[in-house]
C-alpha cells in the first residue's frame, strides 16, 4: 500500500509540480480532480516535476466523488485551515487519502460539510490566510510517513 495525495482543482501548476516530485520521491499516489488549473503538458509543471514523471503513481478524476466511488474503503483527511483538530492528532494509516483544495479557495464547502471528523489543519500564525499547497501537502504526508515507519523508504 501507499498513501494518497489528492488535489481538488489545483490551480498553479508548480505546486502540483513539486507535489509530483514529492509523490515520487516517497512512493505516494498523486490524484488530480479536473478541473485543473493548468494544461499537463504546461513547461511549469513539468519543470518542478523534473524528470520524475515517469516515477509517479498518477490518475485524474472528473470529480471528487469518483475518487470516493473507485475507492470506498479509504480513509480520507481534509486538510483545511476551518479545522479544530491538528494534523498530529491523526493517526494515519498506510493507504491514508490526504485531501488539499484550490489554491485560491481550499476545498468546496460541501466537502467539508460532509466530512467534519476527519478534518484537519495547521497551526499558524494570523499573519497569513494558508501555507503553499505543496509544503502542507508535504508536512502532512511526512507526518504519516513518520507515524508508519517510513515504510520503504531509505
Amino acid at each position: 500500500m501507499a498513501f494518497h495525495i489528492v488535489l481538488v482543482e489545483p490551480e498553479i501548476p508548480a505546486n502540483t509540480g513539486n507535489i509530483s516530485r514529492t509523490c515520487a520521491a516517497t512512493g505516494t499516489w498523486l490524484h488530480l480532480v479536473r478541473p485543473l488549473g493548468f494544461d499537463t503538458d504546461d513547461r511549469t509543471l513539468k519543470r518542478a516535476g523534473l524528470d520524475y514523471w515517469h516515477s509517479v503513481k498518477l490518475e485524474y478524476h472528473d470529480s471528487f466523488q469518483e475518487v470516493k466511488d473507485q475507492y470506498p474503503d479509504a480513509r480520507f483527511f481534509f486538510a483545511t485551515t476551518k479545522a479544530q483538530k491538528l494534523y498530529t492528532d491523526v493517526e494515519f494509516r498506510d493507504g491514508d487519502f490526504l485531501v488539499f483544495g484550490k489554491e485560491t479557495k481550499g476545498l468546496p464547502p460541501d466537502i467539508l460539510e460532509a466530512h467534519p471528523e476527519q478534518l484537519i489543519r495547521m497551526p499558524m500564525t494570523e499573519a497569513v490566510r494558508s501555507l503553499n499547497l505543496s509544503n502542507s501537502a508535504a508536512i502532512v504526508l511526512f507526518e504519516g510517513l513518520r507515524q508508519t515507519g517510513f515504510q520503504g523508504l531509505r
